[in-house]
């Protein structure tokens, strides 16, 4: 597995270096934005951790650009613990982020999490349908394919796990902890932002109207649901 190391402080690169090679990770490392997209062209990545601030192009707008063409697993780091910054990176296509100065085994772990989603992510498995459908909605969850009216969605592994959870419930509601621990698979402390963040941006992808959404709802005070049509 490549995992690219982008980073305008070397010796934050080196660090996450050698805590990743430890568990048989190849790192390919780039020191700012447009580095990082050279690279990607160039070779293939597995997952990205990539700085907010960085001259020439920063981790924001590179992410914003990556998105475009990519929907690989992306680590925002950075320096900042305002919750701004993480939305903001969560936002625009981020599935995680590590606020600085982060524990090297936590963002170990959170590497691998979602390395293992996007691999399930691209693995077809079995034969025959496993396809959920609610109204225009549909997940092919053997072709990992997300529809709406019958035009591909492109989602994101966090995306696309949050919206499968739900479709295989429809009408039922899922708090935003049990959203959080089912898909992180780790105890929800402050998951709120981070679970809104993904809603949203999956409305923005399914809904005509994301304002007035017709699959994905919010129960107030409660949580989500996809309804049942």
């Amino acid at each position: 597995m490549n995992i690219l190391v982008c980073d305008d402080d070397k010796e934050i690169v080196e660090a996450i270096e050698i805590y990743l090679s430890q568990e048989g990770y190849t790192i390919l490392k780039a020191y700012d934005g447009l580095q990082a997209l050279k690279i990607l062209e160039e070779q293939e990545v597995h997952l990205l951790i990539i700085d907010v601030m960085m001259p020439r192009l920063d981790g924001i707008r590179a992410t914003l650009k990556i998105r475009e063409k990519s929907s690989i697993p992306i680590i925002i780091l950075s320096a900042k613990s305002e919750d701004v910054d993480k939305i903001l990176g969560l936002n625009i296509g981020a599935d995680d982020y590590v606020t600085k100065p982060f524990n090297p085994l936590e963002l170990v772990a959170r590497v691998k999490s979602q390395i293992r989603r996007y691999t399930k992510l691209g693995n077809i498995q079995g034969e025959g349908a496993n396809v959920f459908t609610v109204g225009g909605l549909s997940i092919d969850d053997d072709l990992k394919q997300v529809t709406v009216d019958g035009e591909p969605v492109k989602m994101t592994p966090i995306e696309y796990n949050i919206l499968l959870l739900l479709v295989k419930n429809p009408g039922k509601v899922f708090s935003i902890e049990q959203i959080y621990e089912n898909i992180w698979n780790e105890e929800a402390i402050g998951a709120d932002n981070t679970v809104a963040v993904h809603i949203r941006h999956i409305r923005e992808k399914i809904e005509i109207n994301p304002k007035e959404p017709r699959y994905l709802k919010v129960v107030w005070g409660v949580g989500y649901k996809i309804e049942k049509l």
